[in-house]
């Protein structure tokens, strides 16, 4: 990670970076969190991420003591002060030191800290040669429970998940819903093809809206491939014939084989390549500069 770090108003060395143990971000996950990554020197996506970060705070009451291009300028200037071309930044927004107990009335100011630094999620073989996946026995949350649109920092659904995939000699899961529907992987969304179609889960099984998911269904869109949303059941995503995971740390994999069984021919599909080719041209020209 970057030597410099953003934490409640200035800029801090990464060794002497802390929270009180009693922040209930700490205690109980109670906080919300965005990934973003940058390219030469350009953030992409940056309103996007941001607009889904206040969104997420909203949604959970909680208020962010500072306004959008204050923190716009705040995740440029952590990237510009430890000197990153291409980095990946997360930003954190927490409730706040509280007491022992749940109450939120009890964190009178949040937290708010920004890290930039490099990620690489897989293995460069990977992209060229495929992912292999499996489905993990853990569900993915009712929707009604906790809303997916809800970037929190508790990620213990998606860590369990995680768990599992590692335990079967996996990078990553499909988690299903509680009613057998495919919602999304562990840290990524999941698309399929099939006869040409671009095709995702809908929002309503309990999958986050995600960035470079949408970010990929407009390219395909703009490319004439047709797209549609819809409630996907596990056999469908085995008889696809292509599939693939984006995220903003992941961008666009493609999967080639689930639980021991080929996607497809097997190998990374047209379609799949040619968004991932969409996909780096935009990246190497659009965002916000620093």
């Amino acid at each position: 990670m970057g030597e410099k770090v953003f934490l409640n108003g200035k800029f801090v060395d990464a060794k002497d970076a802390a929270v009180s143990v009693f922040d209930h971000g700490v205690l109980y996950g109670d906080g919300v969190f965005e990934g973003i990554r940058s390219y030469n020197r350009k953030v992409f996506r940056l309103t996007e991420h941001l607009d889904r970060l206040y969104e997420s705070a909203q949604s959970i009451r909680l208020k962010i003591p500072m306004g959008k291009e204050d923190f716009l300028d705040k995740i440029t200037q952590t990237l510009k002060i430890n000197e990153l071309d291409d980095g990946y930044v997360r930003v954190v927004v927490t409730r706040g030191a509280g007491d022992l107990g749940l109450d939120p009335r009890k964190c009178k100011t949040p937290a708010i800290f920004i890290i930039a630094g490099k990620i690489s999620l897989y293995p460069e073989a990977f992209y060229e040669k495929g992912l292999a996946i499996v489905v993990s026995k853990i569900k993915r949350n009712h929707p009604e429970s906790l809303n997916p649109k809800i970037k929190s920092l508790n990620y213990l659904n998606n860590i369990l998940a995680k768990i599992d995939a590692i335990d079967s000699g996996a990078e990553e899961a499909i988690m299903l819903s509680v009613d057998g529907y495919v919602a999304e992987c562990t840290g990524d969304n999941i698309l399929m093809v099939k006869n040409g179609r671009l095709i995702t889960p809908e929002r309503s099984v309990g999958a986050l809206e995600g960035i470079t998911q949408g970010v990929v269904i407009k390219l395909a869109e703009e490319n004439g491939i047709e797209v549609e949303h819809k409630k996907i059941l596990l056999d469908e995503v085995f008889s696809a014939d292509e599939c693939f995971l984006t995220g903003t740390a992941a961008e666009i994999i493609p999967v080639v084989k689930i639980d021991g069984k080929n996607v497809g021919n097997g190998i990374p599909g047209e379609v799949t390549q040619k968004l991932r080719r969409k996909f780096r041209e935009l990246t190497g020209t659009e965002g916000t500069a620093y």
